[in-house]
């Protein structure tokens, strides 16, 4: 059995993981970081940027967004079911974290909104290949050499299993395997576990959350996170809090199509349930997470978005109403080509019909009840929406032939939650007093949405991982100085 010794072992090498590692060794602690895969940065190599709150990008933007104004947002949207120490910590703290990741060469292309009614507290960071996906990947390389020049000792395909402790409850060690299985040990006075939550176990997510992956739920699956951390802190008496989707829907079946084809079907028309119903202000689909909150209440859920040709030909003239960072491109002028190219694939993700009972058919809802709602939903185009109060500009009538509809369904970045943390990150039992010297970052242990993300705030998954990351680390490594001292 390979055996080592050190003060902090960090368990997992994204974000979070990063952040621990690199502030507790700055803090002048001996650190380890195990990682179960050949590669570090984990849901954060697909992400864009964390969020800031009171930074010189926004202050140079001219940006309306303080700590204040940001905390009060979150504890009411959350209604104060979530720890407000916490929140305020991670807040305060996530300026000077931007500052600290500049320190490192990591380059910021400024603060920016997710969608229009969401704040800039998005901070993107800069590549060589303008703004998108993976844009975060940059951050992780900055991280990962910092703690090279720190002196981090990192343990590649070398998975955690099992967190040790001595007869008094003390954190001790962690138990790890190597890639061909074999027992590692290491020593240590501090453990800190950030592997990211369990949005790639459609078992787990099955059992705490009720959603079957792939039916009714289509989060990210980033190869490797299954739940080790929330269950090897379960296993060593931390209180188990609940374990939710960080919720976000997305429209199914196009992603093979231009990116035009989801820009339009994501506009906020009419939205209709399996019983042919609307059910909510469609404004607000605008929001992911309301949308995907909603679609879980409906009837197999899941949702369809239905546009006409009229509609679709206005958007390919004028442009789409919303946009959002994602999708960020009004201009949808070839959306009729890529219908066709949709055709000609078959794809079937998009339902195209010539009349609304033939649409309704290959949406499994009864023709009737649709065309009921769609000349109800039509004379509101007119008249004024008396059932939801959607503002007028978003009523466009549903009348001329072909018909779209595609479907929209529960998804999100993964699981959040699952381990109890107060505001220094120590994990906790069930009476909420600390484990000594185990502590847990980022997705396993995020409990401050409640049940339901806050986007309004975006960037808030990949802040709250590096800032959670970094008070653990500093945490961690106070914590290790006050034993040695003790003797």
């Amino acid at each position: 059995m390979a055996a080592y010794e050190t003060q902090v072992v960090v368990i997992a090498g994204g974000p979070a993981g990063l952040a621990a590692a690199v502030q507790a060794a700055e803090d002048g602690a001996e650190v380890i970081l195990v990682e179960k895969n050949s590669t570090v940065g984990g849901a954060a190599n697909m992400g864009m940027g964390p969020l800031g709150i009171g930074t010189k990008y926004q202050k140079r933007q001219m940006l309306d967004i303080s700590i204040e104004k940001a905390y009060r947002m979150f504890m009411e949207y959350s209604h104060y079911n979530v720890d407000g120490r916490l929140v305020k910590r991670y807040f305060d703290q996530s300026a000077d974290t931007i500052q600290w990741l500049e320190d490192m060469g990591v380059e910021f292309e400024g603060a920016f909104r997710y969608f229009a009614k969401a704040e800039p507290t998005w901070h993107i960071v800069k590549t060589d290949q303008g703004i998108g996906p993976r844009a975060a990947s940059f951050m992780n390389m900055a991280l990962y050499k910092r703690a090279q020049e720190l002196g981090v000792k990192v343990l590649l395909e070398t998975p955690a299993v099992k967190i040790l402790k001595d007869d008094d409850g003390f954190v001790c060690g962690v138990l790890c395997h190597d890639k061909d299985g074999n027992d590692v040990e290491i020593s240590c006075l501090a453990a800190i576990i950030a592997t990211g939550g369990a949005g790639a176990n459609p078992e787990f997510i099955k059992e705490q959350t009720g959603y079957t992956w792939g039916k009714d739920m289509f989060n990210f699956a980033i190869p490797g996170n299954v739940g080790d951390g929330i269950k090897m802190a379960w296993e060593a008496g931390v209180d188990r809090v609940p374990v939710r989707i960080e919720q976000a829907a997305g429209i199914s079946g196009v992603d093979d199509l231009p990116q035009c084809v989801g820009n339009v079907m994501s506009q906020p028309n009419l939205i209709v349930n399996l019983h042919g119903k609307r059910i909510m202000d469609e404004e607000m689909s605008t929001n992911p997470t309301f949308l995907s909150n909603a679609i879980s209440h409906q009837k197999g859920r899941i949702l369809f978005s239905i546009i006409d040709t009229n509609i679709a030909k206005y958007y390919a003239k004028n442009g789409v109403d919303e946009i959002s960072l994602v999708r960020s491109d009004p201009d949808v002028s070839d959306f009729f080509d890529a219908i066709k190219a949709a055709k000609d694939s078959g794809n079937e993700g998009m339902y195209i019909a010539d009349s609304i009972e033939e649409l309704a058919e290959m949406l499994g809802i009864d023709p009737d009840a649709l065309a009921e709602t769609v000349e109800e939903y039509n004379r509101f185009c007119v008249e004024g929406d008396e059932e939801f109060f959607k503002q007028k500009k978003y009523l466009r009538p549903i009348t001329k032939a072909p018909f779209y509809a595609a479907a929209f369904h529960c998804g999100g970045y993964g699981t959040v939650g699952g381990i109890r943390i107060n505001e220094y990150c120590e994990a906790c039992d069930a009476d909420d007093e600390p484990i000594p010297g185990l502590y847990a970052a980022g997705a396993d242990a995020c409990n401050i949405y409640d049940d339901s993300y806050m986007f309004l705030l975006p960037g808030n998954s990949m802040g709250f991982a590096v800032n959670t990351g970094r008070i653990a680390g500093m945490e961690a490594a106070a914590y290790v100085q006050d034993v040695l001292e003790e003797g």
